[in-house]
């Protein structure tokens, strides 16, 4: 067997660490060169904090782009992921109710445009639809706890959440409130609509849809709350139009504007909140 003389290692290792000009240069390792890849897509804006830049490259469009440098770098974006929220859209509600307290233990509401989840995972969580699996209102026997329920619709899919009922329904259709209505079993304490029609980029156009929308909706948790009940809807940054809000201001004891933190600085949207439901206006015999 042949042996290797004990000085070779040493050997070895002196020639491998001495620079004799016929050596390649170092390669940085991946790690550290995705590091500084990563630094080059990054600067600090205004507040000092680091803002992720996205390149623009293949088919991307610059309009995608801005949306995607704009969510990367969303507080409300990354927390939501933190905390398990389908959306940002949950902190708005979140930071809504903690002013207006609208959402209690045992209630049942209904989320109109509920997709993909957000809203209805924080009315689940605060009315204890959740712990019940909002099967029954009332009291939780074995925990003691009032239990609500969540119906939500939407016109596209959402997948399951705990304590909410859902339905893949198109709230324009004639049949919708009545499907609504079933699935509800009696009436409500608050109607939640998110629902934003999609938009053409005309302003005039857009503030119609939205109006639109918000108008049904209306017009359905009137029909549908207990006394006492809220609404509370997205509308765009002019508001409710003047006829809605006369309408709205017969129904409900406060009506107002407001716009939570978690509302994009530019973006146009804001909600139209109706506290304190009078009841439902009986037709005349």
């Amino acid at each position: 067997m042949l042996r290797s003389n004990p000085g070779e290692g040493a050997l070895r290792e002196h020639i491998s660490h001495c620079d004799c000009g016929n050596s390649p240069s170092p390669q940085p390792s991946p790690r550290k060169s995705g590091a500084r890849e990563k630094r080059r897509n990054m600067a600090k804006d205004k507040t000092g904090r680091l803002h992720v830049q996205v390149r623009t490259g293949g088919k991307r469009k610059h309009s995608s782009k801005l949306w995607l440098e704009r969510q990367l770098n969303d507080p409300y974006v990354a927390k939501a992921k933190r905390e398990g929220y389908r959306s940002r859209a949950a902190y708005k509600l979140i930071e809504i109710d903690d002013k207006h307290r609208l959402l209690k233990p045992g209630q049942t509401v209904v989320d109109l445009g509920a997709a993909p989840g957000g809203w209805s995972q924080v009315a689940a969580k605060l009315i204890g639809a959740a712990d019940g699996q909002g099967k029954d209102k009332g009291k939780d026997k074995d925990k003691g706890k009032s239990t609500g329920r969540v119906i939500a619709i939407d016109l596209l899919e959402m997948p399951e959440i705990p304590g909410v009922t859902f339905a893949q329904l198109d709230f324009h259709a004639a049949d919708a409130p009545e499907k609504l209505k079933e699935m509800m079993g009696g009436l409500a304490d608050l109607v939640l609509s998110d629902m934003a029609a999609n938009t053409t980029g005309h302003r005039k156009t857009d503030q119609l849809r939205i109006v639109g929308l918000v108008e049904i909706a209306a017009a359905f948790a009137a029909e549908v709350l207990n006394p006492g009940g809220a609404f509370l809807a997205k509308v765009f940054q002019s508001g409710a139009d003047a006829e809605l809000l006369a309408q709205l201001k017969r129904d409900f004891a406060v009506v107002k504007h407001v716009k939570p933190a978690a509302s994009r600085q530019d973006s146009a949207e804001r909600y139209v909140l109706a506290t304190g439901f009078r009841g439902a206006v009986k037709d005349e015999p």
